[in-house]
């Protein structure tokens, strides 16, 4: 079945053209990989979904992934030609190899390309001349070529310019139902200009977006790179505008929506109890470490994640002077922490905040009952009811929906006095007017 070219006619991206290639493996079967790979069998391709993991496979198999929103696991239980594997065998003549591996960071926040590396020796011991691989991972500038295209020269004996090699930074937003693997514009750069030419074709077969051609793979690295630094370091501001102005008696929070209302050279973030996610607290690691490698220092990305990574302690303290106030000590109180998961309505744990918070709390004494309905396995209440009975106080810690349209009642049904709005999700003023001691993040 050869793929169906784009045909609409609004579009001035899509290419008009048949790609050479018909089979696509995609290594790495996550938020990122999954996603493509349906999308790929829906663009008419033959596609192979690689993961070392043996039970995700099994799971896959099934047509579980609970991991991905309902809309993307729809998408995924219709489509039955996908083939899900964890034998190597199977990646034998694809034509396009397509890498969606983590790329974490570890506990000195060092940059851990094992899963890349890994990724790598598996496509290159099937890799055939002629072939495309594609990195979708998130590394930092330099780490294509010297790191992924070594490992899959050594592993396939083929030299650089025997096969096609491209970089194609992953930009997806989970839980979005207006932007998703379909319709996001990407960049593509190449190891040499006929990788970037197939490379763009691929995508502009697969995407109905733009999609921009760069001028080196070192460029295409640091998109992503700058992408969610520049994120990171507007969190980081309002973060610290919201402690400073919460000394003064300032509600940044309306601040910051007055000066949205400038109609340009204003881009409105908020604060937050805390930074997750698998890309903006990780990504400026990378940057950092790119530029020691150059001889260079980061500071205000430094200064940036430090003020982040600040952020859960600043919430649990906030609790407790609230517990002062009421003669309580954090110590021996009864917490309920809503929300573990790092955005609003997704499951997705990765580098949460709130996972820190519940840390931060159990170490200073304090009993802790999790719930997050996306969450339930990470929660030790399966119930909000649960999670707030006979508690001492309330911490959102994501902006769940749910937890959004939460009223004063309910909480005081359950004798909750004191709730830390880590996510400014709230209605201040209500809480506040039925007697509830209400604190935000710098609102």
């Amino acid at each position: 079945m050869s793929p169906k070219p784009l045909t609409d006619p609004t579009s001035t991206t899509a290419s008009k053209m048949q790609p050479k290639h018909t089979t696509i493996a995609v290594v790495g079967l996550g938020y990122v990989g999954l996603p493509l790979a349906v999308h790929a069998v829906s663009r008419g391709f033959n596609v192979i979904g690689f993961d070392i993991d043996e039970v995700k496979v099994a799971q896959l198999e099934r047509r579980e992934a609970n991991f991905l929103d309902a809309g993307a696991q729809k998408d995924f239980r219709e489509a039955r030609s996908l083939a899900i594997t964890s034998h190597e065998g199977a990646l034998q003549g694809a034509d396009i190899f397509i890498v969606c591996v983590p790329t974490p960071v570890n506990a000195e926040h060092m940059p851990d390309l094992r899963p890349l590396e890994s990724a790598a020796a598996v496509v290159g011991r099937a890799l055939t001349e002629g072939a495309l691989v594609v990195i979708e991972s998130t590394v930092n500038p330099g780490v294509c070529e010297e790191v992924a295209l070594p490992i899959l020269e050594r592993e396939s004996g083929l030299r650089r310019g025997e096969f096609l090699f491209a970089h194609c930074p992953e930009r997806i937003n989970p839980g979005d139902k207006e932007w998703s693997v379909r319709n996001i514009p990407r960049v593509v750069g190449g190891y040499d200009l006929a990788s970037r030419a197939r490379a763009l074709e691929l995508y502009r077969t697969l995407i109905a977006a733009e999609v921009r051609a760069m001028g080196s793979l070192k460029e295409t690295e640091a998109v992503k790179m700058v992408e969610n630094s520049f994120r990171d370091i507007n969190i980081a501001f309002v973060n610290e505008l919201a402690m400073a102005f919460d000394r003064a008696g300032i509600d940044v929070v309306n601040v910051i929506r007055a000066a949205a209302t400038k109609p340009f050279g204003f881009m409105a973030h908020y604060p937050g109890c805390g930074v997750g996610g698998h890309c903006i607290p990780v990504d400026p690691y990378y940057l950092i470490r790119f530029g020691y490698k150059n001889g260079f220092e980061h500071r205000f990305l430094k200064v940036a994640r430090h003020t982040n990574n600040a952020m859960p302690g600043y919430t649990v303290d906030l609790l407790s002077d609230q517990l002062r106030v009421k003669k309580k000590r954090l110590k021996r109180a009864r917490v309920a922490l809503l929300g573990l998961a790092y955005k609003r309505d997704v499951s997705d744990t990765r580098e949460s905040p709130a996972l820190i918070i519940r840390d931060l709390l159990t170490s200073r004494g304090a009993d802790v009952r999790t719930y997050d309905p996306y969450a339930l396995s990470h929660s030790n209440a399966k119930k909000l009811e649960d999670a707030l009975k006979d508690t001492d106080a309330a911490i959102i810690a994501t902006d769940h929906r749910a937890f959004c349209s939460l009223t004063p009642h309910d909480f005081q049904k359950y004798h909750v006095d004191i709730v830390i709005d880590g996510r400014n999700c709230l209605d201040k003023r209500a809480f506040q007017d039925a007697g509830i001691l209400y604190k935000g993040i710098g609102h």
